[in-house]
């Protein structure tokens, strides 16, 4: 089993940034590529960005891309997710997940590993 955990999340006013980090234990971290997804109240699981287990292929939602960028440092065994330029859309619970394929994927059923998720919340 792999623990993800995920921290960074909270109110911020539309224009903002935060950054979400995401700690992996349990697994050999480097073996996984990683992803982000969010979900809304009343809305299904939305990826965000998705990066390889080297870094070398990312990936990202038409909605985030140029303002979000996502990261990982192996050597931390952490995912990253910078959050720039928020909108009230942006609005929900973010969760980091770990998939055992051997690409990023964006479909969340092609996640094995989930974490709890954070409330990121942007008023405007």
């Amino acid at each position: 089993q792999m623990q993800l955990v995920e921290s960074g999340g909270g109110l911020v006013q539309a224009g903002g940034s935060l950054r979400l980090s995401c700690a992996a234990s349990g697994r050999t971290f480097t073996n996984y590529p990683m992803g982000w997804f969010r979900q809304a109240p009343g809305e299904e699981r939305e990826f965000v960005a998705a990066i390889s287990w080297s870094g070398s292929r990312i990936y990202y939602a038409d909605s985030v891309k140029g303002r979000f960028t996502i990261s990982r440092d192996n050597a931390k065994n952490t995912v990253y997710l910078q959050m720039n330029s928020l909108k009230p859309e942006d609005t929900a619970r973010y969760y980091c997940a770990a998939s055992n394929r051997l690409r990023p994927a964006v479909a969340p059923d092609e996640y094995d590993y989930w974490g709890q998720g954070t409330q990121v919340t942007v008023s405007s």
